[in-house]
């Protein structure tokens, strides 16, 4: 089965502009040493999103728990908007994720923006009030959703790269890849520099004890 790159879109929603009550005492004290920091909705389970795609929980929960071990390790980096291919580019890198948990059906993470190029732009925008949110980037087939809504249905190999900060209200159209042809190829190679050895070993636990 073809393999899609698969990219959401959240808005980034807190009347105060910063969820601040939600953040931790060490976080709130980053913010007082001129970090921003603020909460943002990344995903969500179980519900049919903009896009028409429905990330089952079961799925969903290992992939935030693969993420989460990126995120103790400082590795929980996105982009200031989509690129075409599931490689983060460190140079386009605007934020990591540095805490992230389940609230309900959704997948909430505290973003810091980084004192990078990117991330001084995404700073602006973000002080500037101006609109934007968060869409997750991973890798995964399709298949047809079993309530027979006509939605479709993100399978067992979904592969969670990155959430990305964006403008747009729905992500563009996912990029389906041949698994023989030279871009699907690309994105392999691209994914073994994400995921390291010890994340793929991980990662196949969690696959193990999960089922």
């Amino acid at each position: 089965m073809s393999k899609t790159l698969l990219r959401e879109y959240y808005e980034l929603k807190c009347d105060d502009r910063g969820c601040r009550d939600l953040l931790t005492e060490g976080e709130k004290r980053m913010i007082s040493d001129g970090f921003l920091l603020f909460p943002a909705k990344l995903q969500q389970c179980d519900v049919q999103n903009g896009n028409g795609r429905v990330y089952g929980r079961r799925v969903l929960e290992r992939e935030v728990e693969n993420y989460a071990k990126m995120v103790a390790e400082g590795r929980a980096i996105g982009e200031c908007d989509h690129p075409d291919d599931s490689v983060i580019n460190l140079k386009n890198a605007s934020h990591k994720v540095v805490r992230i948990w389940w609230d309900g059906d959704d997948v909430i993470g505290v973003i810091q923006c980084l004192k990078t190029p990117s991330g001084q732009i995404l700073e602006g925008l973000y002080n500037s009030g101006v609109k934007f949110g968060f869409s997750s980037r991973a890798l995964g087939s399709l298949g047809p959703c079993p309530n027979g809504t006509g939605a479709q249905m993100v399978q067992e190999d979904l592969q969670l790269i990155c959430f990305d900060a964006v403008s747009e209200p729905s992500a563009p159209n996912a990029y389906i890849l041949d698994q023989k042809g030279p871009m699907y190829e690309g994105l392999e190679k691209g994914l073994s520099q994400i995921f390291t050895k010890g994340d793929r070993i991980n990662r196949a636990l969690n696959n193990i004890f999960i089922r």
